[in-house]
């Protein structure tokens, strides 16, 4: 029975924070509890009108259901690249400088498989989304975290970088704007981490599908900084500004040599994803205008965001009010231990799941991240629950 074990990359990573912690909560909710969860960044509001009638109409058709190639349909890629030119102006080639993805979660893995070999280094930001690290170890990368903080602006540092020893490093993940922190995308962050990789030879990855929630200014891509192509890889979603998370409809852009690394292994991993959500999701991207962005990824946020922050007041923590994204993130008082002994009683007194910060790093273990994807009317009741705890 010896060689019925677990591989070794399975003890290198815990059970998905998230994973672990919805289980709890469900059978706390079992036992009657009503749960309030302001924890996970799942989008409530549906989709286009549009966007789902292409879906059934598509689904209807007898010819629809077969394989679909990998790469994406000329529909799906040429709307990506109207989506890149019309809310960024850049012009991208639909046919080699895009590659549709299951989501960004997966296009995570495939760059990663695609650039690194078992004990390259990859710089992760810290506090920073948790699957660039568990992946990266799943994948035996040795990870180098860099610090954000809260007085730069959760920008990195770059003289810090400058001092650290970035032999052997290969991919550096940067989000902007950025989750957990709300610290938003800026032009010379962008402009810094381009030059940054080219003097040492490495490859930025930005994630960036939160650019649309609750920003009312322009919206920022690291491909607008010149040169950025030949050294940067952007990953793109559907989830957060499309309302579409269950569908996992996302994009990598890049460079056609870099596009294709990645294609030869996503090849080797999935098939192409149904044609109805490929061609639902370019209806998307093709109608939905400024004014539906504005109502659903601005208005909607904006009357939950005022809620939150009474919320997050309510619990003591300080924030800034400039952050943007569909989250809210707030230092805890200087009295706690640490972070779980506020977000456990909050879940087992005032029965609302709020995250710890701790999940995305040493440097969020003194914060709390509040989601905005809740109705305004159970904002206000976990409003009040925590407010009858009197913290």
């Amino acid at each position: 029975m010896e060689n019925m074990k677990a591989a070794n990359r399975v003890n290198e990573i815990q059970e998905y924070y998230f994973s672990r912690k919805l289980k709890e909560v469900a059978q706390l909710n079992a036992a009657g509890e009503n749960i309030i969860s302001l924890a996970i960044g799942s989008p409530d509001l549906p989709p286009s009108k549009q966007t789902i009638d292409k879906l059934c109409e598509v689904a209807r058709r007898p010819d629809a259901h077969g394989y679909q190639p990998t790469v994406g349909t000329p529909e799906l890629r040429e709307a990506m690249a109207t989506f890149y030119q019309r809310w960024y102006g850049v012009t991208l080639d639909p046919k080699t400088e895009i590659q549709p993805l299951i989501g960004s979660k997966e296009g995570i893995l495939h760059t990663t498989l695609a650039f690194v070999n078992p004990g390259d280094k990859v710089l992760v930001p810290n506090p920073g989304y948790p699957t660039y690290t568990s992946l990266s170890k799943i994948l035996g990368a040795e990870i180098v975290n860099y610090n954000l903080r809260e007085d730069n602006g959760w920008q990195p540092d770059f003289e810090a970088l400058e001092q650290m020893n970035l032999t052997g490093v290969k991919l550096m993940w940067v989000n902007y704007p950025n989750m957990p922190t709300g610290g938003n995308a800026r032009r010379e962050t962008f402009e810094r981490l381009v030059a940054f990789a080219k003097v040492h030879d490495l490859v930025i990855v930005n994630d960036n599908p939160y650019s649309f929630i609750l920003n009312e200014g322009e919206k920022l891509s690291i491909m607008q900084v010149e040169g950025a192509r030949d050294c940067s890889i952007e990953f793109n979603s559907m989830s957060k500004a499309y309302n579409m998370p269950g569908w996992r409809v996302g994009m990598c852009v890049s460079n056609p040599t870099f596009i294709s690394w990645i294609l030869k292994i996503k090849s080797n991993i999935d098939s192409g994803t149904f044609r109805g959500l490929q061609l639902a999701a370019a209806e998307a991207f093709n109608t939905n205008d400024e004014a539906w962005h504005r109502e659903y990824n601005v208005d909607v946020y904006k009357r939950r965001r005022r809620i939150a922050e009474k919320i997050m007041t309510a619990l003591g923590c300080s924030f800034d009010a400039q952050q943007v994204g569909m989250f809210l993130w707030g230092r805890i008082p200087d009295h706690y231990a640490d972070v779980e002994e506020l977000t456990e009683r909050v879940l087992h007194e005032a029965k609302v799941f709020i995250t710890p910060g701790f999940i995305f790093g040493e440097n969020g273990k003194r914060y709390v991240r509040l989601s905005l994807c809740a109705k305004e009317k159970q904002l206000e009741e976990a409003l009040k629950r925590i407010l009858k705890l009197q913290l």
